[in-house]
């Protein structure tokens, strides 16, 4: 089947690309996924799945332990699930991608409209086309494919297009507790062809570190904040140097900090001639993938506890979690579906795979955790490219992505047969 996937691809190539283009022309950032939503589920129906389209929502979902988003009303961002049921005695599979896309930043960092979806010398550029709408217009395309030339699997395959990644992944969590669940997910984030069966999680936190106020001219009578933050600063370099020497798993040999500890803001001080009483310092913590995230907590409580400083023993810094959080996945190197996807790799791409762990979370490990539903991360886009201005995709890589998906569906969830082409 290798040849004629690859001549159907070859064949049905510009219609893919026409799609994609409309898909991120479609601007769905948080709150505005509708309209591109609408689009993928008008898609799946003309494909012949069933399509289940709703706005998260519900106690169950806002008051699960996962439950991270910002909001609590998902007006106007819905779930788009379609189902191609199997002949049974297969395997099924989720494909799971994310619909939602992070703001385009200043628009003068843009050669063209953030959302043009133009094409030249072979990519594509938008806001979202790499992270991560080009994998998942490669999924459909894979799903179509197998569709039109009549294969009929064993398995099921259920296509998700999910809302509020970004925030930490409650529309997964939402399509977890509506019940999609399967015996293992691929999700097609921008790995650049790199095959990722551990994803890191991460965790937003706030540390307040309290001074004490006084007048500039006489700045030893009180205790600069700022100064003592300095402090903590050091203590979290520590404690991310301490983590990662801790780290020895081949996949990460290539990434120079595997869990990395990044502080992203810092606040403090009010008037320059006044000694600041109070520093607020904002951060991610990654979380390794075999690692319990409340054990990283502790970690993080532990290193601000040990702080050997008099004032802050006695005015410790205050630690919260807060936000945005993704919770760390892993699939076994030897499973199944690795097996299954490296060697539709090797026959598509005719070489080895590059394979990895992430450097970023996903929603693999709510899949993973929540769900049962053990998850490989495998896209065609490139990371480099993700949340940055004049974002790219190549489109060879998409087909490609495609093919290889295809191959792997065929292979996981096992052919019951074929029936004439073109059928749906």
């Amino acid at each position: 089947m290798k040849d004629t996937i690859k001549q159907w691809m070859q064949e049905h190539r510009e219609e893919a690309v026409h799609f994609l283009q409309q898909v991120v022309q479609a601007p769905s950032i948080q709150g505005n996924e509708a309209d591109a939503q609408k689009l993928v589920a008008d898609k799946l129906a003309a494909m012949g799945l069933e399509v289940d389209m709703w706005e998260p929502g519900g106690e169950e979902l806002i008051h699960h332990s996962y439950f991270c988003s910002p909001r609590t009303v998902f007006s106007g961002s819905p779930n788009v699930v379609g189902i191609w049921r199997g002949e049974g005695g297969g395997k099924s599979l989720i494909l799971n991608g994310h619909i939602d896309v992070v703001p385009s930043g200043d628009r003068e960092q843009w050669e063209d409209d953030p959302f043009s979806g133009k094409i030249e010398d072979g990519k594509m550029y938008g806001r979202g086309v790499t992270d991560m709408k080009g994998g998942n217009i490669a999924m459909l395309y894979a799903v179509e494919c197998l569709k039109q030339l009549g294969i009929r699997l064993k398995g099921d395959v259920v296509f998700q297009s999910v809302v509020e990644e970004e925030s930490g992944g409650s529309g997964t969590l939402a399509a977890i507790l509506r019940g999609y669940k399967a015996d293992a997910a691929l999700i097609p984030e921008p790995t650049g062809m790199k095959i990722f069966p551990k994803q890191q999680g991460s965790m937003w936190f706030r540390i307040k570190v309290k001074g004490r106020s006084a007048h500039g001219g006489t700045r030893y009578e009180g205790v600069s904040a700022i100064e003592k933050s300095m402090l903590v600063v050091d203590a979290v370099r520590k404690l991310e140097t301490e983590r990662n020497e801790k780290i020895s798993d081949p996949l990460y040999q290539n990434i120079p900090i595997p869990i990395p500890i990044n502080i992203g803001s810092i606040h403090g001080g009010e008037w320059p001639s006044s000694v600041p009483d109070l520093v607020e310092l904002q951060g991610r913590m990654g979380v390794a993938p075999e690692e319990e995230m409340e054990d990283a907590k502790r970690a993080m409580e532990k290193a601000l506890s040990s702080l050997e400083d008099d004032w802050l023993k006695e005015h410790p810094p205050v630690l919260e979690w807060f936000g945005a959080q993704w919770v760390p996945g892993m699939i076994e190197p030897d499973h199944e579906l690795m097996n299954r996807l490296i060697h539709a790799y090797r026959s598509v791409r005719g070489e080895e795979p590059l394979i990895e762990a992430s450097p970023w979370g996903t929603d693999g490990g709510l899949l993973a955790k929540v769900g049962g539903t053990p998850a490989i991360v495998f896209g065609p886009g490139i990371t480099g490219m993700a949340h940055y201005p004049n974002e790219y995709i190549e489109l060879d890589k998409v087909v490609e992505c495609a093919e290889i998906i295809a191959l792997t569906i065929m292979q996981w969830c096992g052919v019951a047969g074929e029936k004439k082409a073109g059928a749906i």
